[in-house]
C-alpha cells in the first residue's frame, strides 16, 4: 500500500511522533558540541505531508532546526539536511511542501538564503543515492532516517556500513511483518538473511524483537553501535522502529523518547508483554513480574552480589537492558534506604552529564 496515498493512520502519526521527538533530543547536543557541520539524512522523504496537510517526517525535521536556528547562528553552526524521494510526482510534492514551510518561516528562509542551514533534494534511487552520502556520513555527525515499507535495505550491503560508523544515529522504519509472511521467499533470503525458524518459536505480536535480536549478531565485534527496537501495531500488522547509535547519550536519548511514549515497557505502542494483566494479583497463580520489576529484580541482585560496583557500571548496564537512568536510580535510593547500599550524597549519580562530562565515578558499598 502506498502509504502516501492516505491519510496517516495512527500507527504512522506514531512513527512521525518518534522520528520527531529524537530529532528533537538528537539536534541540540550537536550544536552545542564542538562540531561545526551537522547533517540529517531523510532517505525515504515522502511527499512532507499527507492529503489532510498532517506534517511527514521533512516538515517535522524543518520545524525542529527552525526551533534552533537562535543557537545554530549563535554558535556558528551549519546544518545539512538531504531530503531524498525516488518517486517523481513525490518528489515535485515534497520540495513543493518544504519551501512552502521555510516561505512561512521568515527566520528559517533567511537562514536558507545564507547557508547557516542548507538543503538538498534528491530524486534518487537509494542504491545510487548511499554510497554518495556514506563518505558524509562517516565525517561529519549525521542522523539518517530510513522510513521504507520493504526490507530490503537491511541487507548487509547498507546495515553493515552503518553500524560501522562512529558518528551516525540511525531509525530504520520496517514492515517486520513481512518478514513472518514472506521472510523465506528467495527474493527476501537474496536481501535479508533472517531465520524465520527461530523468528516464529515466538508469538507474532514479538516478530520485531525476534528481527532486532537477529540483526543485533550481525553486527561486527569492533562496533559499538546498539541496537533498540519500537513495536508499531497497525491493525493485526506489526511494524516497528530499529534505532541504532555508539554513543551513550545518543542510546539514552532514544530510550527516553520510547519511554515516554509508553511508560508500561518503552518499547512499543501497545502491551506487548501484556504487563497490565501481569500487574493483576491472582490468588491461584504466582505473579509474573512487568518489564520494570524484572529490570529492577536483575539490577538489585547485580549491586548485591557485587557484579556492579560503580555509578558508571549501572548506567551502561541500564541502557544495554533498555531502560533509562531513573529506574536504576530509584532502586538505588530505594536499596540505600534499607540500608542494603552505601553511597556518599542524596543522589546515586546515575546520569551521563555526572559519570562522562564531570568524571564523577562513585562505588556503591554494601550495608553492614
Amino acid at each position: 500500500m502506498d502509504l502516501h496515498r492516505h491519510p496517516f493512520d495512527e500507527g504512522t502519526i506514531t512513527k512521525l511522533e518518534i522520528f520527531e521527538a529524537y530529532t528533537k533530543e538528537w539536534l541540540p547536543v550537536f550544536v552545542m558540541s564542538p562540531y561545526q557541520h551537522i547533517c540529517i539524512f531523510d532517505l525515504f522523504a515522502g511527499t512532507g505531508r499527507d492529503q489532510n496537510g498532517v506534517a511527514g517526517s521533512p516538515i517535522r525535521i524543518l520545524q525542529q532546526i527552525n526551533g534552533m536556528l537562535s543557537n545554530i547562528d549563535n554558535r556558528g553552526k551549519h546544518i545539512y539536511l538531504w531530503l531524498n524521494e525516488y518517486d517523481h510526482p513525490k518528489y515535485e510534492l515534497l520540495v513543493n511542501s518544504c519551501q512552502g514551510f521555510i516561505s512561512e518561516h521568515p527566520q528559517l528562509k533567511a537562514a536558507t538564503d545564507r547557508e547557516i542551514v542548507k538543503i538538498k533534494y534528491t530524486e534518487l534511487d537509494f542504491a545510487v543515492l548511499f554510497p554518495q552520502i556514506l563518505g558524509i556520513i562517516k565525517r561529519f555527525p549525521s542522523l539518517v532516517f530510513l522510513d521504507q515499507n520493504g526490507i530490503k535495505y537491511l541487507s548487509d550491503q547498507y546495515f553493515q556500513e552503518l553500524v560501522s560508523t562512529s558518528t551516525v544515529d540511525f531509525l530504520y522504519f520496517v514492515s517486520s511483518s513481512y518478514f513472518f509472511r514472506f521472510g523465506e521467499r528467495p527474493e527476501f533470503l537474496m536481501n535479508v538473511q533472517i531465520d524465520m525458524q527461530r523468528a516464529k518459536e515466538n508469538p507474532y505480536k514479538f516478530i520485531h524483537r525476534s528481527l532486532l535480536e537477529q540483526l543485533r549478531e550481525k553486527i561486527p565485534t569492533d562496533s559499538n553501535v546498539k541496537l533498540y527496537p519500537f513495536s508499531i501495531k497497525k491493525g493485526r500488522n506489526v511494524y516497528g522502529i530499529i534505532f541504532g547509535a555508539s554513543h551513550p547519550l545518543a542510546v539514552e536519548k532514544f530510550l527516553t523518547t520510547a519511554w515516554k511514549r509508553n511508560i508500561v515497557n518503552g518499547e512499543a505502542n501497545f502491551d506487548i508483554d501484556d504487563d497490565a494483566a501481569k500487574a493483576q494479583l491472582s490468588l491461584f497463580d504466582e505473579k509474573k513480574p512487568t518489564k520494570k520489576e524484572a529490570f529492577t529484580n536483575l539490577l538489585r541482585n547485580k549491586l548485591l552480589n557485587k557484579e556492579l560496583v560503580t555509578n558508571e557500571d549501572v548506567y551502561l548496564f541500564t541502557l544495554d537492558q533498555g531502560h533509562i537512568p531513573s529506574h536504576a536510580a530509584n532502586l538505588l535510593k530505594q536499596l540505600k534506604k534499607e540500608g542494603l547500599l552505601m553511597y556518599e550524597g542524596p543522589s546515586p549519580l546515575v546520569t551521563y552529564d555526572q559519570i562522562f562530562k564531570n568524571h564523577r565515578i562513585i562505588n556503591y558499598l554494601l550495608g553492614k
